[in-house]
């Protein structure tokens, strides 16, 4: 078996031509399972066709809490257990028929490779993307940028790991509430930006980009972070950092030439989607593969090939696949305080809270931006500027200062305990393990 299972990336009317003659089946049941919502999936096989599926669920914020993967020849078949937030099962008849559709629809099937990082035009807002090194007050600075050159964010995601930080933007003018389309006015955002996400001598150049259009967010947030390597590590990692890391273990499996990967983290929403973006864009297909969630630790096993149709066959390929998946695990894991503020929109409002945060010693790890109705809905995950937790004090300071605003505190959840036993046997498809050799065995102490 190679890549040849997969149908090429670039025949897409072949593509299309073979699934109006064999369309995707969606099969979705509320009895099979006695607290989830059974999902099967049946269709032609292609490279990201599992990303796009689950992209599909974790963008309806359902928790997938069993999933198993299974391909032969140019066929695959996807089996998911969901709930909702709640851990309840779907019962929304709209959420199901939206599932429904969107499952057997050609966008989620035919994508080009990278779709989820094109630009569609619009007139809305313009579409920013910022990476650079990470540092105390980086988001207040670019915010003041923005408001100084009469731009109003109305969206914005914001991801901070390992020394790196990356956030995709959404601006329009002040005044009109629409896109930004000058291209001298645009040159100037870019190169004020520029200014401010430069920083010391590192060999990483701060980047930016615009483009008048939408992306899959925290698709192109793993690939924007992917691109600038912060997956790399300067220096020797603490003791404290080894123990907080995710476990991950890539093997050989010589028997079925299948190169294996075995990953236990601490459970949270959207881990499965968040994996799979990094070995999608690292051209690797899955072939087979196991998802289990259960006190709180999540278990992903995956029988991959490359895309050229080989396996992990070198250790420096095997070492760079562990750091990329570590990463790909703790860049929406950064820790810090939950702070939810609500309040009526504005313009400069962002720039404002930021600079409150500033003011009051919090770097800003993780923020996500919204705008509705009206109103606007962040959510911030801050720490003191030495890494320690926030003080109760500082938030009441803060509440002060922000005066009509409703600031909620949302508790961080507590860390789970390590798990003391190691499994090498699959939920799935353990019975491959018999013709696999532990070859560079990689565990480290369950994420937490």
């Amino acid at each position: 078996m190679g890549s040849s299972q997969v149908v090429d990336a670039d025949d897409d009317e072949y593509a299309k031509l073979i699934r109006k003659m064999n369309p995707p089946r969606v099969f979705i049941d509320n009895d099979a399972s006695d607290d989830a919502t059974v999902i099967q999936v049946d269709s032609v096989n292609k490279h990201g066709i599992l990303l796009e599926v689950v992209q599909v669920l974790t963008d309806l914020n359902l928790i997938i809490t069993k999933a198993y993967v299974s391909s032969d020849g140019n066929w695959f078949m996807d089996v998911f257990n969901v709930t909702d937030r709640n851990g309840n099962k779907l019962r929304d008849k709209e959420i199901l028929n939206y599932i429904q559709k969107s499952l057997e629809s050609d966008a989620c099937f035919f994508p080009s490779l990278r779709s989820s990082v094109g630009v569609t035009p619009s007139n809305e807002y313009t579409s920013i993307e910022l990476t650079g090194t990470d540092r105390p007050g980086l988001l207040s600075e670019v915010c003041a940028v923005l408001t100084d050159l009469k731009c109003n964010v109305v969206k914005a995601v914001v991801w901070t790991h390992n020394t790196r930080a990356a956030a995709v933007v959404h601006v329009t003018d002040e005044s009109t509430r629409s896109a930004i389309e000058d291209p001298k006015r645009l040159s100037t955002i870019k190169e004020l930006l520029c200014n401010v996400l430069k920083w010391d001598n590192d060999s990483r150049r701060a980047k930016m980009t615009v483009s008048m259009g939408g992306t899959h967010t925290e698709r192109r947030l793993h690939q924007m972070m992917f691109d600038d390597r912060d997956y790399e590590r300067a220096g020797l990692v603490e003791e404290d950092d080894k123990k907080s890391k995710p476990q991950v273990a890539v093997m050989d499996c010589t028997e079925k030439d299948y190169s294996i990967i075995i990953l236990r983290s601490k459970d949270r929403p959207k881990l499965l989607f968040d994996t799979l973006c990094t070995l999608t864009d690292m051209q690797y297909v899955v072939f087979h593969g196991t998802v289990k969630t259960g006190n709180s630790e999540a278990y992903q096993e995956y029988y991959i090939r490359h895309i050229d149709g080989h396996p992990v066959n070198s250790e420096a390929e095997r070492h760079r696949l562990i750091q990329c998946l570590e990463a790909a695990i703790e860049r929406r894991a950064s820790g810090g305080l939950e702070l939810e503020l609500i309040t009526e929109d504005r313009i400069g409002l962002l720039s404002d809270i930021t600079r409150i945060f500033r003011e009051n010693g919090l770097c800003i790890r993780r923020a996500q931006i919204s705008t509705k109705g009206g109103k606007a809905v962040d959510t911030f995950y801050v720490s003191e500027m030495s890494g320690s937790p926030v003080d109760a004090k500082t938030i009441d300071l803060i509440r002060r200062q922000t005066g009509q605003m409703i600031l909620r505190v949302k508790q961080s959840p507590s860390p789970s305990k390590p798990s003391e036993e190691t499994s090498t046997t699959g939920f799935f498809f353990g019975n491959f393990f018999r013709g696999c050799t532990f070859h560079s065995f990689r565990l480290i102490r369950s994420y937490s």
